[in-house]
């Protein structure tokens, strides 16, 4: 079910760990599977389980709990904004608003063309940087005007 590549990477993490541990590799597994595949439908995520030797419900849980783990198909870029207090009071809620402008699309939808999925995240502990939006779940973005909305779109545009 995944690449032989992956699973060097998740054996990798489960060495970090001792032999009777192996769960404890389940959010690198995880993201791993993510990575390769785009998001994690339900028999990934009992894959992954097996091959940790975990049940596949305790798997669940934590690709259900963290909004890093995709359980639906999403846009070649996910953009996820910051709309809680500190972002809020600073301007997430204006860019947000801005993005779903520019986009067309709401919170938890993706563009028709499958480019961009919108989705509207907790904290990310960048409070000082507010507001802020993390790009493919990897890259924090910081100070999000207008014009620098812009600019993010059209670089993810060419890519």
């Amino acid at each position: 079910m995944l690449s032989q590549e992956s699973l060097q990477q998740i054996d990798r993490e489960i060495a970090k760990y001792p032999p009777d541990q192996k769960q404890s590799a389940v959010m690198s597994a995880l993201r791993i599977a993510q990575v390769e595949k785009g998001w994690l439908p339900k028999e990934l995520i009992e894959f992954v389980a097996s091959y940790l030797d975990m049940p596949a419900i305790a798997a669940y849980e934590v690709a259900s709990f963290y909004n890093m783990y995709d359980l639906e198909p999403v846009g070649r870029h996910k953009i996820t904004v910051c709309t809680n207090l500190p972002c809020a009071l600073s301007g997430g809620v204006h860019a947000a608003d801005y993005l779903k402008e520019k986009l067309g699309i709401e919170f938890n939808e993706t563009t028709p063309d499958g480019k961009f999925t919108l989705k509207e995240g907790e904290c990310m502990g960048a409070c000082g940087d507010a507001p802020v939006m993390l790009v493919n779940n990897h890259h924090m973005c910081s100070w999000m005007t207008k014009e620098k909305i812009d600019q993010i779109l059209a670089e993810l545009e060419s890519k």
